[in-house]
């Protein structure tokens, strides 16, 4: 096994016929963003989809493309408002991304997403494979795509050893996939790929009597799919462990929003502190005034790199005294439980807000 392959144009030509058959009799077609195809459309669904299911991101699309249609639309929105829209699909640097590029895609191509892949690549949270996609699939142009499924299928094909973790692991498996995509349907390729990846070359319990090109596929041949790709050496996940203050006034929740960067990044959340002996403080801070303490139900939410035990506390409040920190620069506010709030909520956030309405009797509108 070695990570230098050679692929000849025969056998990169069969490849891809082998793909392209299959992509004509049972690839998908039919998805939301595979109708009235722009690069705008396309762009959005393969942020959405990066970590994400297909299932999924449906819903979440189809309301996205509805609030907003166009480029200069999303560029003219409220962060807070995109956020609300990405509220419960994770990885929130995707959805502030994708509103800083439209903005730079409305002042600098005046509204019109570029066609140049390099100025594709250089807009924010757009790599590579998401800049080939997005030209390929809306616009057929012949770039070459790498997306995770795409790894794994061509990992197994041609045994190629490492994980998705190793850079060296990508740049094996870009020549591999710059040989085998045809310059000729490169949309229905690019596609079928990332089908097979999802579908069939599945991480577990491949179907490899479904695929096209099991007879070619050296990992079939040797019985080895569960060891391509390889699984990235597991560390022991740090645990972390914050208190959540809840105040409230009537129907009401105080919030606030976090920094952009970090967890949550420009997401509503409530106020953090690490101990008991430090809520006090921080009611007295806010000109608050505690009457009743609530039990809130203690939870864990998991990062990518460490699990967060979140310990909610709820406390029926009184205005002690007017103090501007309650309001200062707009970063916090009174939530009402039962009006609508177009904001961009942190996971746990809808947790809290969930447990709250039910103790409450109320309903939480959308």
């Amino acid at each position: 096994m070695t990570n230098q392959i050679s692929i000849s144009k025969s056998s990169a030509k069969t490849f891809s016929e082998n793909i392209l058959a299959w992509y004509h009799k049972q690839g998908r077609k039919h998805l939301p963003w595979q109708q009235n195809k722009t690069p705008y459309r396309v762009w959005v669904s393969e942020i959405m989809l990066q970590q994400t299911q297909v299932a999924t991101v449906i819903p979440y699309y189809q309301k996205f493309m509805e609030s907003f249609p166009s480029i200069n639309a999303l560029a003219a929105a409220d962060e807070d408002n995109v956020l609300h829209h990405w509220t419960g699909l994770g990885y929130y640097a995707r959805a502030r991304n994708l509103h800083k590029a439209a903005k730079i895609i409305t002042a600098e191509y005046q509204g019109k997403f570029p066609t140049d892949i390099e100025d594709v690549i250089a807009l924010p949270g757009i790599g590579r494979s998401t800049a080939g996609a997005i030209l390929s699939l809306s616009l057929k142009q012949h770039h070459p795509i790498l997306d995770g499924n795409v790894k794994r299928v061509l990992a197994r094909c041609y045994l190629v050893e490492g994980h998705n973790a190793q850079a060296k692991f990508e740049k094996s498996l870009w020549p591999i996939t710059t040989a085998l995509t045809p310059a000729i349907d490169v949309e229905y390729f690019n596609q079928a790929m990332m089908d097979i990846g999802a579908t069939i070359c599945t991480r577990s319990k491949p179907k490899c009597e479904q695929c096209p090109v099991q007879t070619s596929c050296l990992a079939n041949a040797t019985g080895e799919q569960a060891s391509f790709p390889q699984k990235k050496p597991k560390k022991e996940t740090p645990i972390r462990h914050t208190i959540m203050l809840v105040p409230m006034q009537d129907n009401k929740v105080l919030i606030e929003k976090r920094p952009p960067t970090g967890i949550w990044g420009g997401l509503w959340s409530f106020i953090e502190v690490d101990s008991d002996a430090d809520i006090g403080n921080q009611l007295t801070e806010l000109g608050l005034k505690a009457n009743e303490t609530i039990s809130l139900t203690a939870f864990r939410h998991t990062f990518s790199h460490f699990h967060l035990e979140i310990t909610p506390i709820a406390i029926k409040c009184q205005l002690h005294s007017q103090s501007p920190k309650v309001a200062e620069l707009n970063s916090r506010q009174w939530l009402n439980l039962t009006k609508p709030a177009s904001l961009g909520f942190a996971a746990s956030t809808v947790k809290i807000l969930q447990e709250l309405t039910e103790l409450n009797g109320l309903t939480l509108t959308d």
